[in-house]
């Protein structure tokens, strides 16, 4: 079963960041950029050369490390993602051709939990059955790693096994890493991508303030870099992190505190060319292009993820960290105007399903593709449950909830209903 937690944004970090969020959240150097209304014209580069050669064995998985990972492969099928929406079919007969198209589209499957690292071999053993039977290019399979001790700080609904305070940090490598890059370097032919962490540096940037983040601040940097060294030094592994969204890190102030630890943790990884690039707008809503973020926070400079990915862009230049592909996450972002509030998170009603995963959409994206599988709750509307989050309470999100990381069909269906484009 895929029951586990999702990436939730942080309410104190995602909502509008104008004067008076500023001043409520504390967030140092919010009205700095307050004039910063442009919205940048900048054409995002083909990523740059990465390092050294990377070469998978056998004829189409060849590549290097500049090349798109996606590129000329298949992307896999996560069987259990795909049993959940043929599952929900029966239940909206009227939907049952839309959902059928939906119910083969490729997701990343989400290792959180020591427990679910068997996952690793399972989904990669079927990626190799999937290359057998088509008998073309190789298939990318694109696993999330996402079980920091002190997991989502600043949230509820998704905090995490391991705690900082109980030798946490210790398990992460030798019980989480370890087995996952051993799993994956088990099937050198295999092409892989790893998403590193969602939620957790961008906490460091924005929510040092809070106790529980303060406590995983060295944590978070030490075991995203381990993670990053050990599985860049897998020839078959492609490495991306988490760069959150434009409603969280989309302000100059937010991108330079990100950009300084992003070089912090990539120094003590070995070096930018460890990674890839970089992943955003994780089971976020926000739209490829348009101003629906002006519309939720005035003094955004990052209207849209697409201008946030250009403007993350420069500021990563500026450190020296330059040539990076992005991938960005299409689930549930196909329609705006559908929040009150930019932090607003938690399984938000009228949201539809985006753009369908594919290669190099644009120059510079490497990927949109849904790492969010779009069907799984972000947290329980049940305000008496122990997980109960108040943003999977608010007026924007949807009631009837279950549990972050169970299936909720009746939101499935929305999702369906309101595709953008539509199936």
């Amino acid at each position: 079963m895929h029951a586990e937690p999702r990436t939730r944004l942080p309410s104190a970090a995602r909502g509008p960041l104008g004067l008076a969020a500023c001043a409520t959240m504390a967030l140092a150097g919010c009205t700095a950029d307050m004039n910063g209304l442009e919205k940048s014209s900048q054409v995002l580069p083909s990523p740059e050369a990465r390092g050294s050669t990377l070469e998978l064995q056998g004829g189409q998985g060849q590549q290097t490390r500049e090349d798109n990972p996606f590129g000329g492969a298949r992307f896999h099928v996560d069987a259990t993602y795909t049993q959940r929406v043929t599952s929900t079919a029966s239940g909206y007969p009227a939907l049952a051709p839309q959902i059928k198209k939906a119910s083969v589209q490729p997701t990343a499957v989400w290792i959180d939990a020591i427990a679910r690292v068997g996952r690793v071999s399972e989904t990669l053993a079927a990626a190799a059955a999937e290359e057998t039977s088509h008998g073309g290019p190789r298939v990318v399979s694109v696993f999330v790693l996402y079980d920091l001790p002190n997991r989502d700080c600043a949230a509820r609904s998704s905090s995490g096994e391991l705690s900082v305070d109980d030798g946490g940090e210790a398990r992460y490598r030798a019980e989480f890493i370890d087995p996952i890059a051993a799993a994956i370097a088990a099937r050198p032919s295999q092409r892989v991508v790893a998403l590193v962490e969602p939620d957790s540096l961008a906490n460091l940037a924005t929510n040092a303030q809070i106790p529980r983040c303060a406590a995983a601040g060295g944590a978070y940097r030490r075991g995203t870099a381990y993670a990053i060294s050990k599985l860049s030094s897998l020839p078959n592994v492609t490495v991306y992190l988490d760069a959150a969204h434009a409603g969280w890190l989309g302000w100059a102030p937010n991108r330079t505190k990100i950009v300084d630890i992003y070089k912090d943790v990539l120094d003590q990884a070995g070096g930018a060319d460890k990674i890839r690039g970089f992943f955003t707008n994780v089971s976020n809503y926000n739209v490829l292009h348009g101003d629906d973020g002006r519309r939720l926070e005035p003094s955004t400079p990052c209207p849209d993820e697409l201008t946030y990915v250009a403007q993350l862009r420069e500021s990563l230049a500026a450190v020296g960290i330059v040539g990076e592909g992005f991938v960005v996450d299409t689930s549930r972002n196909g329609r705006a105007g559908i929040r009150s509030s930019w932090g607003h998170w938690c399984n938000v009603a009228g949201a539809g399903l985006g753009e369908r995963p594919r290669a190099a959409p644009e120059p510079g994206i490497d990927a949109y593709f849904w790492v969010k599988p779009p069907g799984e709750s972000d947290g329980t509307s049940d305000s008496s449950s122990t997980r109960f989050d108040p943003e999977c309470g608010s007026k924007d999100a949807a009631q009837g909830a279950p549990a972050a990381g169970q299936w909720f069909p009746a939101y499935f269906a929305d999702l369906v209903r309101n595709a953008n484009p539509p199936f």
